[in-house]
């Protein structure tokens, strides 16, 4: 989803006050190099730090895979996904 469209899905959201967005999760492309994800954790990030000077308060940040993992949490992530490195590849 394309940041503008999420940023309003969050905004809305947070005026209900039984309803409440927890966070934010990204997936970038996949690449072999971890480093090539980091653009885009330090992107969601930013978006965090955004949404917390409107007082919407997003305590999780889940980014990050078994590929890239440790990048994601470099960058701040509070969820990552490792079914791969725990579970093996799909086949």
């Amino acid at each position: 989803m394309p940041f503008d469209k999420a940023a309003s899905v969050v905004r809305e959201t947070s005026k209900f006050k039984n309803l409440n967005v927890m966070g934010l999760m990204t997936m970038p492309p996949y690449s072999k190099n971890p480093e090539d994800s980091r653009v885009f954790y330090k992107k969601l990030k930013s978006v965090k730090i955004e949404f917390e000077k409107e007082n919407l308060n997003l305590p999780e940040l889940s980014m990050g895979m078994s590929n890239d993992y440790e990048v994601a949490i470099e960058e701040g992530a509070t969820l990552i996904r490792v079914g791969t490195a725990i579970f093996g590849a799909r086949s």
